[in-house]
């Protein structure tokens, strides 16, 4: 069960791997068996990687469109050719089930194709200066420039994909990157790191373009406060993300962070559709997911039914071993996080909440919880919990569960099941979050689309054509002939 890396040893920094002062053993979740070890960056491999990125801003920004475009198309059929076994060590890394590890290997291929897609649309525009007579007879346009130097720092859930939701658009916006994983969750980040040099310097490209580094709090935060780096890009918790934004100013930061996502059941909702939404989108990923069905709030005429069909649905949530085809649910990434969420499973309880099932050890894993009832000011209901664990709760009209979802300090997805297209607009037009997803899970997110949370969610946007918007500026340009 242990893997062997297919790329050199060291960490990839500079041009090329410099040897890691450390190294730690990446363990499997759902058994605690070593999968291999990793090297460990600190401080010093930090800067100097910071600086090798500094020294090519210029270079990487005069990389030509069509070498733009040839890397990140060569790394998506790079991707896909290593497809197999990139999912196999998903599994081991995270403890994903294969089905989630799966979807996460396409989906990055897909962020690679579309970013080699958008390399070409990076525009300006002119700006009509004689709008005032100072400007007559002036011509006056702007058009994107690379920001510089990126540091992209990526949660361990989805460690691979949020990566390449990092690298692809700094490639295609011309900006030389620095990558740190989280660190129980190295080693794909690592492959891909080094399939992304192999296709910079098959095109004349600087390889060290794309550089990583491993280690502690400390190297995370040479990364966002490096007087070099000029913009932060960073999946994970809010309360790191709130730390790295008040460090990393005056830089720019795009933060991806947490969230309690919501589900809402209007009276006319398809039950069955909402139920079958709840069990997709709930459970996903072990419930490590932002976007996953946390909160279930729907119109009390119909909770009840729907309590009831969450709860016959549930025996189908299959609890085991990620390697398993039919696993749906698979120990959390360590036991410190099987231990939290327990834990707030027994304090909802504590405070009047009911478990309607699940919610137990077993293993290393959490087997699928419904609650209901969480009461306001408990975490299973305010934080994120980031396990299997969904809530529902009964409200007495639309009103209400449209003030419930804004109660939230979080606003990534919602989504709204109805049969009412009045309903649906209401919810798409009423709903302070980033998406609006209507009668299907809000965990749906397409890599094309814009993708972003509002409040405590985070701030700026993510798709590799957004992406590229936040990792230039503009540059105006004004001529007297």
């Amino acid at each position: 069960m242990s893997f062997t890396p297919p790329y050199p040893d060291g960490l990839p920094i500079g041009d090329g791997w410099a040897p890691a002062p450390g190294a730690a053993t990446v363990r499997f979740p759902y058994d605690d068996s070593p999968v291999a070890d990793a090297p460990v960056g600190d401080v010093d491999l930090a800067r100097r990687a910071v600086e090798h990125a500094a020294g090519l801003r210029g270079a990487v920004a005069k990389l030509p469109t069509r070498t733009r475009r040839a890397v990140l198309a060569g790394v998506a059929d790079a991707l896909a050719r290593v497809a197999d076994g990139m999912e196999e060590l998903l599994i081991l890394e995270t403890g994903k089930p294969r089905v989630d590890c799966r979807v996460e290997v396409t989906r990055a291929i897909s962020t690679w194709q579309a970013a080699a897609d958008e390399v070409a649309q990076i525009h300006g525009r002119t700006v009509p200066l004689d709008l005032l007579p100072s400007g007559d007879g002036m011509v006056g346009y702007w058009t994107r420039r690379p920001v510089g130097v990126v540091a992209a720092i990526a949660g361990f859930n989805y460690p691979m994909m949020l990566a390449s939701h990092k690298i692809a658009p700094a490639i295609a916006a011309g900006c030389p990157v620095v990558v740190k994983p989280a660190p129980p969750t190295p080693l794909a980040t690592l492959w891909l790191t080094d399939l992304v040099r192999t296709e910079l310097a098959a095109h004349g490209a600087p390889p060290g373009t794309v550089q990583l580094v491993t280690g502690d709090v400390e190297v995370g935060r040479t990364l966002t406060t490096h007087p070099d780096v000029a913009l932060v890009s960073f999946t994970g918790s809010a309360a790191v993300g709130h730390r790295i934004a008040r460090d990393a100013a005056p830089r720019k930061v795009v933060l991806e962070l947490g969230s309690n996502a919501a589900l809402v059941v209007a009276a006319d909702a398809d039950l069955d559709a909402a139920a079958d939404a709840v069990i997709r989108g709930g459970y996903y990923a072990s419930g490590q997911a932002c976007i996953a069905v946390q909160r279930v709030i729907a119109v009390e005429s119909v909770a009840e039914d729907l309590r009831a069909k969450i709860a016959a649905r549930l025996p189908e949530v299959v609890v085991g071993d990620p390697r398993d085809e039919a696993t749906r649910v698979a120990a959390l990434i360590d036991p410190g996080a099987t231990d939290r969420v327990l834990g707030w499973i027994a304090d909802a309880r504590t405070a009047g909440a009911t478990v309607l099932a699940g919610g137990e050890r077993t293993g290393r894993c959490i087997t699928p919880a419904l609650l209901a009832d969480v009461p306001d000011g408990r975490p299973a209901w305010d934080d994120e919990i980031f396990g299997p664990v969904v809530s529902v709760r009964a409200v007495p009209d639309l009103d209400a569960a449209i003030a419930t979802v804004n109660a939230s300090r979080y606003g990534l997805h919602a989504a709204v099941f109805t049969r009412d297209l009045a309903t649906a607009f209401r919810a798409i037009d009423e709903l302070d979050v980033g998406g609006v997803v209507v009668n299907e899970v809000p965990g749906y997110r397409s890599d094309v689309m814009p993708y972003g949370g509002v409040k405590d969610s985070g701030l700026g946007r993510e798709g590799p054509k957004y992406a590229i918007e936040e990792m230039t500026v503009t540059r105006m340009a004004v001529i007297r002939p």
